[in-house]
């Protein structure tokens, strides 16, 4: 009786462990199924991980280094654009004097305009006050002195100003000025201009200068030390 329940319970243990080695069999057969990929070896894995940063931060230090240079590149260009803007401004300065002084120059030119028309309206009506003084019928004599026709009643003196003149024929000049003075001790009116337009005495721009003896001495003290530019 005793052997028979010793039998039974050997049967049971193999039993047991029939059951544990075909447990442990099919899972060792689902694993070799379902095995697709080599495994993974984690020391090749931190090595590929090392590279990969090493090269993005290379790469990091290559942008850096792209941005310096664009940055001074741009600072250039934001210099050389304020030297322009500069130069612009200047340009635009000097044509702003450019046409203030064009436009100077036109006013001149308008006065003189003005100016010749008075004094052509001056002599004609010199011409007529001297057919009524002298008739109709009176000729002009060719008689000059000085270079001036002897019944003229204005002088113009239209002088050289330039430096040769200045320098070595003023005296010759004043001398020749005063002799002319002389000759004609009384007339309407006399004018002083250089050869450039500019007049002697410019309050009396276009307007006859009054023959007084004190307006002649002063004519001559002036001519002594008159010295306009001319070309």
């Amino acid at each position: 009786m005793a052997r028979q329940k010793r039998r039974q319970g050997e049967d049971i243990n193999i039993s047991f462990l029939d059951i544990v080695c075909c447990g442990f069999g099919a899972i060792v057969l689902l694993l070799m199924i379902t095995k697709t990929v080599q495994p993974v070896v984690m020391e090749k894995t931190v090595i590929s991980l090392d590279a990969l940063v090493a090269d993005l931060q290379q790469t990091l230090f290559t942008i850096r280094g792209e941005t310096t240079v664009f940055n001074r590149d741009l600072n250039a260009k934001h210099e050389q654009l304020s030297l322009e803007s500069k130069r612009i401004a200047l340009l635009k300065g000097r044509l702003a004097g450019l046409e203030q002084q064009y436009a100077s120059i036109a006013n001149e030119s308008a006065e003189e305009d003005v100016t010749r028309g008075k004094m052509n309206l001056a002599l004609q009506s010199l011409t007529t006050e001297m057919e009524r003084l002298l008739g109709e019928n009176f000729q002009r004599k060719n008689n000059v002195i000085g270079g001036i026709p002897v019944d003229s009643e204005y002088i113009v003196f239209i002088i050289d100003t330039s430096g040769s003149m200045f320098n070595y024929g003023w005296e010759r000049m004043m001398e020749e000025l005063i002799s002319t003075l002389d000759i004609y001790p009384q007339v309407k009116g006399i004018q002083i201009m250089n050869d450039m337009g500019d007049y002697m005495f410019t309050n009396y721009r276009g307007k006859w200068i009054p023959d007084t003896p004190g307006r002649r001495e002063v004519i001559i003290n002036r001519i002594r030390r008159w010295n306009p530019f001319s070309n």
